[in-house]
């Protein structure tokens, strides 16, 4: 199972942001990028949890999961947490998405 560890720092901010009872989910963004397997990986909240979501293992009170048809696009292992004010995504391997504005984590309702 894949897994995601969000930082107190993280989920702080997630809990700030979150409207009813939202579930955070790993996407590929690949908007505006050519083709589908250009893209970057980040996180949106959603208020629906649809089929193809798969959960997350992880250490946050935040249900969360990932789509599970874009789920070759993630590490095995990651982590959450807010640097300057915005969202950091990583992995043990490296950075996957150093830049995840508050509007990018809004801008979707279903995913």
């Amino acid at each position: 199972m894949m897994q995601l560890t969000i930082t107190p720092e993280a989920e702080q901010k997630l809990n700030e942001l979150k409207i009813n009872n939202n579930s955070l989910v790993l996407w590929y963004d690949t908007d505006g990028c050519g083709c589908g397997v250009n893209g970057l990986p980040t996180i949106q909240l959603v208020t629906e949890k649809q089929d193809y979501h798969q959960a997350l293992a992880g250490n946050t009170t935040i249900p969360a999961f990932i789509d599970s048809r874009q789920a070759v696009f993630f590490a095995n292992d990651m982590k959450l947490d807010v640097r300057n004010g915005v969202f950091r995504l990583s992995s043990p391997e490296g950075i996957l998405n150093p830049f995840i504005s508050t509007q990018q984590v809004l801008h979707h309702n279903k995913i």
